[in-house]
Order: C-alpha cells, then sequence, then structure tokens
C-alpha cells in the first residue's frame, strides 16, 4: 500500500511465470494415497475443493472513480474441522492458486493435529498501489462480499501475504458489523487489542526454527558453524532470521522483493530491517564485510547450510535447482520449489524441511487465539511458545520417523502422516465397502 512498504506478511520477490500449481498437489495427494493402500473413497473426496466462491469487488478509488477487484475464498475440506485458512492480497492471485493454497493448508491442519480443515482467500490487487483509505475499502468489500461464507465454525479467515494486523482489524470490525455481535473467533491473526493473541507475529517463524533446532542432531547442525540464507525479508524471514542469529547461526543473505544482499561475514538481521524500514528495501544495508547486491534468483544459488524460502511460491525450479548450494531447505513459503526440482533437490541428498509441516507454526498458534476467543480466557507469551515447540517438535519427530522408516523424502513423509489423519475422518463416516455390504453395523 501506498506509503507503507512493510505491511506485508512476506516480503515477496517478483511473481515467476503463472503455471499451474494444482495438478502437481493432486499428484502428492495420488502418490501418498498409493504408498499408504488408502481407500479410493479417500481420493475422490480430497482431489478437488468441496466450495470454491468467487466475487468481483467493486470499491471508490481517490479520486471518485470505481474499479473492480476478482477475489475467491475456497473451503478445500473440513472433515476435521471448520476450514481455516489466510486471506492473499498480491497482483498474481488466482483460483489455480487460491485453491492449491487451501488443500495444502487441508495438509497443514492435519499434520499439526488441529481440529481444521484447509481454506483460502485471496484478491488479485497490487496493495502497493492504494492509499491507505483505499485498502480499507478492500478489506471491507472482501468481507462482506464472503460473509455468508465465512464464520467460526465454518471458514475461519486469517492474515497472509499483504494482509497485515490493520487489513485483518478491518475485517473482523466488518464482520462483527455484519452479524451485529462482536464475534473475533470468525478471524484470527488479530490485534491484541482487538482479541488477538500473543506469540502469533512470529509463530509461522517460530514454527520453523523449532522444526529445524530439533533435528540438529539427526542432522549433524552446529548452529556457530552454520550459514543461513533467508530470501524474503518480510514478517516471516526476519522473525527466522532473527531467531536463528539469536542461536548463533550466521545469516549470509537476506532479500526482498527490490533484490537481496549476501555478505558471508555475516549480516545482522535486527539492523537490515532497521534500515529496510528507514529505505524501505533490504538494499542497501551493509553486513560485517564486503557485502554485494544482488538479485532474489542470483542470493538462491549462493553457498550456505540452510537455505530459507519465504516468499513466494515455485521460486526454486528445474531451471536454477542443480545451481541450489545449501544442505537444508527450510520452506517457510508455501510451495517455494517446485515438483520437478524437488525431486532433484532430493536426489542430490539436499534435505527439505517441507511447507505443510515447517511453516504449520502460524495455523497452530491460530488455533490457541481461536481457542482463547471461544473461552474469553488468555495466555501469556511463554505458555503460547511452550505449546508451539511441543506442538513443532512432536509432529517433526513423526514425520522424520516415518521418512527412516518408510526410506521416503520429507515431503512424503508430511504428506502421509497428515493423510492418515484426513483419512481416518473420511472412513469413518462409511466406505464403498460398508456400503456395498448392506451397510450392517
Amino acid at each position: 500500500m501506498k506509503d507503507d512498504p512493510d505491511s506485508d506478511d512476506r516480503t515477496a520477490p517478483a511473481a515467476p511465470p503463472i503455471e499451474a500449481l494444482f495438478p502437481a498437489a493432486r499428484d502428492n495427494l495420488r502418490a501418498a494415497c498409493e504408498r499408504l493402500k488408502i481407500h479410493p473413497d479417500v481420493f475422490e473426496e480430497l482431489k478437488d475443493p468441496r466450495e470454491t466462491l468467487s466475487a468481483s469487488l467493486l470499491i471508490r478509488m481517490d479520486d471518485g472513480s470505481r474499479r473492480s477487484f476478482p477475489a475467491w475464498r475456497c473451503r478445500y475440506n473440513d472433515r476435521r474441522g471448520p476450514t481455516k485458512g489466510g486471506v492473499r492480497f498480491h497482483p498474481g492471485v488466482c483460483l489455480d492458486e487460491i485453491q492449491t493454497l487451501a488443500f495444502w493448508m487441508t495438509f497443514k491442519c492435519a499434520v499439526a493435529d488441529l481440529p481444521f480443515g484447509g481454506g483460502k482467500g485471496g484478491v488479485c490487487v497490487d496493495t502497493k498501489a492504494l492509499s491507505k483509505g483505499e485498502l480499507e475499502r478492500l478489506s471491507r468489500a472482501y468481507v462482506e462480499a464472503f460473509s455468508s461464507f465465512i464464520g467460526t465454525d465454518r471458514d475461519i479467515m486469517a492474515p497472509d501475504m499483504y494482509t497485515n494486523g490493520i487489513v485483518i482489524a478491518w475485517m473482523a470490525d466488518e464482520y462483527s458489523s455484519i452479524t451485529g455481535r462482536p464475534s473475533p473467533t470468525a478471524i484470527t491473526g488479530k490485534p491484541l487489542a482487538f482479541g488477538g493473541t500473543v506469540g502469533r507475529t512470529d509463530a509461522t517463524a517460530r514454527g520453523g526454527y523449532y522444526a529445524l533446532r530439533h533435528l540438529e542432531p539427526a542432522l549433524a547442525i552446529d548452529p556457530d558453524k552454520s550459514t543461513v540464507i533467508v530470501q524474503g525479508f518480510g514478517n516471516v524471514g526476519y522473525h527466522c532470521a532473527k531467531l536463528l542469529h539469536a542461536d548463533g547461526y550466521r545469516i549470509v543473505g537476506v532479500s526482498d522483493s527490490c533484490g537481496g544482499i549476501y555478505d558471508p561475514a555475516g549480516i545482522d538481521p535486527l539492523a537490515a530491517m532497521e534500515h529496510k524500514h528507514i529505505n524501505g528495501t533490504v538494499l542497501g544495508a551493509k553486513g560485517h564485510g564486503k557485502t554485494r547486491e544482488m538479485s532474489n534468483a542470483e542470493l538462491l544459488e549462493q553457498p550456505c547450510e540452510v537455505l530459507v524460502p519465504a516468499a513466494l511460491e515455485r521460486q526454486i525450479t528445474a531451471q536454477n535447482c542443480d545451481r541450489i548450494a545449501a544442505r537444508i531447505i527450510l520452506e517457510l513459503a508455501n510451495g517455494p520449489v517446485a515438483p520437478e526440482a524437488d525431486a532433484a533437490l532430493t536426489a542430490k541428498g539436499i534435505l527439505i524441511l517441507p511447507d505443510i509441516l515447517a511453516n504449520a507454526g502460524g495455523v497452530a498458534v491460530s488455533h490457541l487465539e481461536w481457542v482463547q476467543n471461544r473461552s474469553g480466557f488468555y495466555w501469556d507469551s511463554s505458555q503460547v511458545r511452550d505449546h508451539l515447540k511441543t506442538k513443532m517438535e512432536t509432529e517433526t519427530q513423526a514425520i522424520w520417523s516415518l521418512r527412516t522408516q518408510m526410506e521416503v523424502s520429507m515431503r512424503e513423509a508430511a504428506y502421509i502422516h497428515g493423510l492418515k489423519r484426513i483419512a481416518e475422518s473420511i472412513e469413518a463416516r462409511g466406505t464403498e465397502a460398508f456400503f456395498a455390504n448392506g451397510g450392517r453395523l
């Protein structure tokens, strides 16, 4: 949005060429079903979203004109509970992306063992071209358009790319106005004064941080000797860099939508973010040695122990995967590694901590916010962090054990782990075999 360059949840580099994401997501589902020999009923239910609604948001611009913005909301599957997912404002948003993100969220909630299904929403808009007044009108128009689609026990919204605390506050306020009563449980990621929870701001980053640290012994990682590159220095990327830096990891590269900086001697993430707040970009920030500026694409290819893609989908593809020099990839973005690149990187021995595990911290703490809103009792930061740490370590260990037992990648293990839980819920309602037998108990 105008005059607010740090409004995003993740700072995104330029979007890659549009390529359908959903077919690859469905392929992951099919592979997991085949490996587990899951009943065909499960694949039949999960291969398509339960329902998707599209709308055109018509708002008045500051110059008096009216402009229409395409918008979507998808409820992918609700077998394990009400659907849950963020709202993304970005010029690259499209139906394929929204459906895919909702699919991933379905598995993410199952992997984290949360009582939610997966949902997602978005508006095709460049928020940097909007004034704050225009952004508010757009945010409220989104809720008005989808008010019958969302709700506390049906579909719960949350922040995503370029929808920060104030956007979520406008949305929550609009929903309460429409329903005629305070409805804090319909939207999570709210500011604290609006019924939010402590620990939500850094939850996505902290969840990935806990997962990585839990695997340090298994992966033979020594923080004091390990280097990190973070692509996407928005809220998520910044907090991940800050947490790892505090534990001894050396941050050697960070980037935002304008480009990146790389310094083998190290970069102080706090100083880099201060520079970004003043200048609107990390470009020009200095590290501890000879700092070089480069594109996002170049930064991805620099040597490091841990590469953290924290921006958009499909940043690592078949075209650049052979030049990736990291040993570990921590996916804090959704779908940053394309399927063909995933297979090539795994074959090279690069370990990928997949998005449906690594960035599940955000929805895990959103669940806590939802629970606190329903009960009216709020936890302190230590309770939230302790719960998140236990959650992430438990699920990370379960997926690591599956990987070892079944000799599959971490991504395959994560899908298998989540699919087991979803399948149990679907099969509990009866399968083809049950009904073919006349439904006899």
